[in-house]
Order: structure tokens, then sequence, then C-alpha cells
């Protein structure tokens, strides 16, 4: 893909966050998409692609009342979305389509028309994690930690540090589910939920949803918006969580879709100003800074703790607060790059100042999926 020839055009998130009974899965995903079109100007009409997860493709331009010339519903857990903008952006350069809408919503607490997520019992999960009761994030990502911090020197007090961190940028967002300060010894005294994660490491249950508009680079400048330009792109998927026993001190598809955006972007980590990476759990942020090659792994935790990614920080980091403390209905990769646009674009609630590029990385599937977009607001 070539850099800067397509830009966000359209983003918003859905008219509320966090618990939203009186509204279903689909029609979350109406709300966040009407909101975006409208934030980019355009009609229904306008849309010839689209691009969702967990709902199809077909579902949502059914409900909305699109008939797309391009669709994608590549689905690999909560990193789906970094996929969707990747994809999009070359069927535009392809000229596929013109206008690409991405869509996100769960109705990950209130459960309303949400879609189950089943365990194939023939398949790879079901017959090998499932049956030892390895089952779900809860349980599944304490066994990667507990390698990492043993093999590079990670502490509990340094993980924690992660949950504090985020919380101060929560307090700057008035969206943000959780705002009251928090410390490290809060975090180690709260519930333990699987060890050695406590609830205050591990994410939000929310509702909510988001959705993105792409279009050429070129058509970007008609728009009442500010563009954001995608510089770089990159994807991967790995083998399921418990297969990966010799890397869990690392994850491969991290490693792979990184360095491929960074390579597509020409820029290097010195040139990041701002960075989102995936947080269902609190250890996530530190395996993000040491596979996408900002230092060592063995340096991630104290370069947290030593406040480097807080506010007033060397490296502004999950600004928004979160997975941790702002939202997460079930699939966090949607608020990510909502946080990385609105920061492109100057109007995120703690803005960092002088930001020009914007590094967004997530995760899928308990490891197995990676997506990188890196942001820029410069052509």
């Amino acid at each position: 893909m070539r850099r800067n020839a397509v830009a966000v055009v359209g983003a918003a998130e859905t008219t509320e966050l966090g618990v939203i009974p009186n509204t279903s899965q689909i029609q979350l995903h109406a709300d966040a998409a009407l909101n975006a079109i409208k934030d980019a100007g355009l009609k229904l009409s306008d849309i010839d692609g689209i691009a969702t997860a967990v709902e199809t493709p077909q579902q949502i331009a059914h409900y909305l009342g699109i008939t797309p010339t391009w669709v994608d519903g590549t689905s690999v857990g909560g990193c789906s979305f970094m996929l969707h903008v990747r994809h999009a952006a070359a069927a535009i350069e392809a000229g596929l389509c013109k206008t690409v809408l991405i869509t996100h919503a769960e109705s990950g607490k209130s459960m309303i028309g949400k879609l189950p997520r089943s365990i194939p019992a023939d398949s790879l999960q079901g017959q090998f994690e499932a049956p030892y009761g390895v089952y779900g994030p809860p349980s599944m990502f304490p066994i990667p930690v507990l390698r990492y911090m043993k093999t590079h020197g990670i502490t509990h007090e340094q993980i924690a540090s992660v949950a504090v961190f985020q919380r101060e940028w929560a307090a700057k967002n008035p969206r943000a589910m959780m705002k009251a300060p928090i410390t490290v010894e809060d975090v180690l005294n709260s519930k333990m939920i699987a060890y050695p994660f406590r609830i205050l490491q591990c994410c939000l249950v929310t509702d909510g949803g988001g959705a993105l508009i792409l279009t050429s680079a070129d058509r970007a400048k008609d728009f009442p918006n500010k563009p954001v330009y995608i510089l770089g792109t990159g994807e991967s998927v790995e083998t399921p969580m418990v297969s990966q026993m010799k890397t869990f001190d690392s994850s491969r598809a991290f490693t792979v879709a990184g360095p491929t955006a960074f390579r597509e972007a020409g820029i290097t980590h010195k040139d990041v100003d701002h960075l989102m990476i995936y947080d269902a759990f609190a250890h996530l942020p530190l395996y993000g800074l040491g596979d996408l090659g900002f230092m060592p792994h063995e340096e991630t935790g104290q370069f947290i703790a030593d406040g480097n990614t807080r506010p007033g920080g060397k490296l502004s980091m999950n600004t928004n607060g979160g997975g941790l403390s702002y939202m997460h209905s079930g699939m966090y990769g949607m608020y990510a790059l909502q946080e990385s646009v609105r920061q492109m674009r100057g109007i995120a609630p703690a803005q960092v100042e002088g930001a020009k590029i914007s590094v967004c990385h997530g995760v899928g599937g308990m490891f197995a999926a990676s997506g990188t977009v890196i942001f820029t607001n410069e052509k």
C-alpha cells in the first residue's frame, strides 16, 4: 500500500458507552455507523464498501439499506478492525470501492441481541485447550504472563503500574467508565480473578461500538474534517495460545504485524508521538512495547513503572484510558483506532500536544492474531 494514499474522513463511537440495556447489538452497529457517516458529511447511499466482525457484512448492509461493491467479514478477535483498515485501504487503492464503512459494536454487558461465541468440540481449541480448563481470556492470558515475568524479570508491581497510569489518562476523558485515581497497592489488593491478575488488571465489560469511514486521499480534501492519513499497516495470525508453548515470552504475530507497518510507513520508533496498544489485560502493553521493537522486553516493565507512558511522560500510550479504564465491549481494537484518529485530528480529551504520528496496535484471539495501523495528520 502506498503511504498517505487513503485517509480516515469519518470516525465516531456510539452515542452512549457503558451499560446500554435498551439497545440491541445490531442497533449499536447502526448508531455508530450513522454517527461516523454524519461526522464525514456523507449519506448512507455514499457507502459502497462495508467491513465488520462477528456480525456479518450482509447483516449490517441489510440493516442499513446499503448494497456495497466490496465487503470484508474478517473476524480474528479484537484486532479485526486493524485488519479491516488495511484491507479497505488496499480495496480503495485497487478501485474496488470508493468509500468504506468499518463498524463494530457489542452488547458485551447487557447481552441484548449479542451473537453467541461457541467453541466447537472438534476445533483445535475444543480438543486441546477447553478440556483442561483453559477457556476464555481470564484463564488463558495468565499462562503466558507468568512465563514472561520469569523470563524477563518483570514484577507484579510493574504490571500493576500499567493500570495505574492508564487510569490517569482516563481521568482526563469524560466518556471513560473508570476515572477515580488508583495506586499500585490498590491494584495488588483488588479481587483476585486468575493468578496473577486481579480485577483492576482486567478489562472492563461494557456495551458500545464505533465506526470509521475511509476514502482515497485525493477525495479526502473535500470532506469537512481534517483527514487522517494511513501511513502504514501490518497484519499476521498465529497458532492458538496453548500451541505456542515455546513462545510465551513473545508473540510471533506481534513481531510480524508491527515491523511490517513500520517498514511500510518508513518511520522509526523515535518518530512515534502517540501509541495505542490493546490492553485487554495489564500485561499486553509490555508485550507490545517489546515485540514492536521499542525496547527489549527486559526493559518494558521498568519503563512503564518509571512513568514514561503516563500523562507528561516520554511516550504517551493508551491515552483514552484503554480497555482497563475507558471501555471494553469484548473486542477493543475499534476503540484504540478511534483514539488514534482523535489524537491525529487534535480533538482528543487528553490531547498529546504536537502529535503527528500515532501507532495503533492490536491483538486478537489470545495472541492468535495481530494488526497494526500507523496514522499521520500530515500529507
